[in-house]
């Protein structure tokens, strides 16, 4: 019976894995969003470091989706699709 139920199970794990790493994305996002809106000098230039660092970093075949959870988060940024 778990012979079965074994190749059903890793769509769905493989799924929640996406769907984790791109609410993970968004978060950071949105974090290095409200670095960025302090109005500490240091704060705002690491905020913006992280930002684009972020931006660069998230995987191509993720954005539309972070995208979504970024709008959830009321979060100013977006990403583009290259």
């Amino acid at each position: 019976m778990t012979a079965f139920l074994q190749p059903r199970h890793r769509p769905i794990r493989s799924r929640l894995r996406q769907w984790q790493q791109v609410r993970t994305w968004a978060r950071l996002i949105r974090e290095a969003e409200a670095l960025w809106h302090v109005d500490v000098r240091a704060l705002r230039r690491m905020g913006a470091q992280e930002l684009s660092q972020l931006l660069e970093e998230v995987p191509p075949a993720q954005r539309q989706r972070v995208n979504r959870w970024l709008h959830g988060y009321c979060a100013a940024t977006r990403l583009r699709r290259k």
